[in-house]
């Protein structure tokens, strides 16, 4: 990173393959769109390019971009309504019947964190899917801990409420 605040142009695109998969991951599970998902990460990298001057080293890399790629998702979701899709993508089962099953199971999860307001599902995946700790959502979103803590637990609930008729 002290390289491509350096100007060094290599140093920036090998923090570009690093990250590129994680933001573009992010960025897809809260827009659901694959074309508009790509179209933000590179915005967000761009952001990066133009504001990597004003980086503090004494924050995270990781956190910096996943908050610049978070905004963009945010400020895309406020400008639009979203479409829900469906994502394939389930564990692997053991029997036919158990992959409908957990395919279903897992189609019913994302259409559900694709109900939640921006905030609530922006902070449900970064604990849940790229397991960062409450303490690192607060500083990547710039969040007080106590309103991370909230959103996650309405988030939680209203996932319950969402899921219920799945309950056997």
């Amino acid at each position: 990173m002290a390289w491509a605040k350096q100007g060094h142009e290599a140093a920036f695109r090998e923090l570009v393959r690093r990250y590129e998969r994680p933001v573009f991951s992010l960025l897809y599970r809260m827009v659901r769109d694959r074309a508009l998902a790509e179209d933000l990460a590179q915005e967000t990298f761009i952001k990066v390019l133009n504001g990597i001057k004003s980086y503090r080293p004494e924050f995270k890399f990781s956190s910096w971009i996943f908050k610049i790629a978070n905004n963009a998702a945010i400020d895309h979701l406020r400008k639009r309504s979203l479409d829900t899709l469906s994502i394939d993508g389930s564990p692997t089962a053991e029997t036919p019947l158990q992959g409908v099953e957990n395919r279903e199971l897992g189609t019913a999860i994302e259409h559900a964190i694709a109900r939640l307001r921006p905030e609530y599902r922006a902070c449900i995946l970064l604990r849940h899917v790229e397991g960062y700790s409450y303490e690192e959502i607060a500083d990547t979103l710039d969040l007080p801990l106590g309103t991370v803590k909230t959103y996650i637990h309405r988030a939680r609930n209203e996932l319950r409420s969402y899921l219920e008729d799945r309950r056997e």
